[in-house]
């Protein structure tokens, strides 16, 4: 696996354990225990791994503010590919989360050449599938976002080619459209906390698209006027606050704030105190005086399904994937021809048992189509021993997903006169 991750490739390889040990992501599982009833997708492990998701996690835990923010690039009919990400933010709005959704238009207008008219065609059907999984809150496209675009620019000031080329691999031939929408994504994650004010943000995306949320958080302590820290020199601990690029205005307010402390040029020094509180005034501070105040947003970041023929589901191989309104002898055809983990023979199949763990059709099951772990748990078992037959498990899998369309379709068409344009 190469150091740059490519966010737009749709078949570059990812290894995980490298991923998260290269680039500081973290397990998700030891946060489990503080999470009421957690749903398949973090119970199974498809979300793996996360950044700074413990303060989202404490927000939901004691009911406090926080964002749910993620955008999809409307290049082209949101498909089975994209349900784990939508399935996520839907349910971190059940937990208490406010729901903010890019249509990232300018995105797959600039890397994809997708025209605008089809950019708003295909984004209002991946709205209406988010409205149908129950989201509530904001959304837009981020071509009719003012605002958006003035926190773009401001995001593309704390940025450099330097940093493009070591995080996505830009070269001199990168069209500057390619950038601009990389600052535009940037603006996305952080556009929240501007819109409403600053709290945790968690960003639910797959493995590929961690660029941008290395990136984001990088842009977002960039532009913090003061960095807040804990000292000890001897036997002296305390708190000191530190200007990066505050305005004199702000040092003053500051100052004020904190009577008592110890006043320098260019930083603040506070005997005693909680960390937790100091910043909190700071961010304030930074607010009253024309600053963001960021929070560092979060992530969680889920494993992909395998497609239907083995290898990633992609969008140009279309029998690896169905879309949301495909017709239903395509759909069947597309599961009943799908690559499995049986052997190679019935009498192989029975004596040696399946490999459940290699099948596009017990991973389809495992990531959407059985919320009964139970019964999963079953399914798993009934293959490595050889009871299972493939040709069974794809005809009960078949109506699992005829069943799940038809229930989608439906509310889809009833939540069509939510998504405004």
């Amino acid at each position: 696996m190469q150091s740059e991750i490519n966010p737009w490739s749709s078949n570059q390889e990812i290894e995980t354990n490298k991923l998260f040990s290269e680039f500081g992501i973290e397990p998700v599982e030891p946060l489990l225990g503080k999470i009421k009833n957690p749903p398949a997708f973090l119970r199974r492990n498809i979300v793996t791994g996360q950044r700074d998701y413990a303060r989202v996690v404490d927000a939901m835990a004691n009911k406090e503010k926080f964002f749910v923010m993620t955008g999809f690039m409307p290049s082209g009919h949101p498909h089975l590919g994209h349900l784990m990400v939508m399935k996520e933010v839907a349910w971190h709005v059940r937990q208490g989360g406010l729901g903010y959704v890019a249509i990232a238009d300018r995105e797959a207008h600039a890397v994809r050449d997708i025209s605008w008219e089809k950019c708003r065609e295909f984004g209002k059907e991946y709205l209406k599938c988010l409205y149908a999984l129950g989201f509530e809150g904001t959304t837009y496209f981020q071509s009719d976002n003012n605002d958006l675009k003035d926190l773009a620019f401001e995001s593309a000031t704390r940025i450099n080619f330097s940093e493009l080329q070591a995080i996505y691999g830009f070269s001199q031939e990168t069209a500057l459209a390619k950038a601009m929408s990389v600052a535009m994504q940037v603006a996305d994650i952080l556009y929240p906390q501007t819109d409403d004010e600053p709290a945790p943000t968690v960003v639910p995306v797959g493995l590929d698209q961690d660029p941008h949320i290395r990136l984001t958080r990088d842009v977002s302590y960039k532009l913090r006027m003061f960095l807040v820290e804990e000292r000890c020199e001897g036997n002296r601990e305390y708190i000191s606050i530190r200007s990066k690029n505050a305005p004199e205005t702000a040092m003053k307010d500051l100052a004020s704030a904190f009577p008592g402390a110890k006043v320098y040029e260019g930083h603040i020094d506070i005997k005693g105190g909680n960390l937790d509180d100091v910043k909190e005034t700071v961010r304030k501070v930074e607010r009253r005086n024309g600053g963001y105040g960021f929070i560092s947003p979060s992530a969680t970041y889920h494993t992909f399904l395998q497609g239907l023929q083995g290898g990633k589901m992609s969008s140009s191989v279309p029998e690896s994937l169905f879309g949301f309104y495909e017709d239903e002898k395509s759909v069947k055809k597309k599961i009943m021809s799908a690559l499995t983990g049986g052997r190679m023979t019935l009498e192989e199949q029975k004596k040696l048992g399946g490999e459940p763990e290699k099948c596009s059709i017990y991973l389809l099951n495992l990531f959407h189509m059985t919320e009964d772990d139970d019964e999963l748990k079953e399914m798993y078992r009934a293959c490595k021993a050889g009871e299972l037959m493939c040709g069974t498990c794809k005809k009960e899998t078949f109506e699992r997903v005829k069943e799940f369309l038809a229930e989608f379709r439906e509310k889809m068409d009833e939540c069509e006169h939510k998504v405004e344009v």
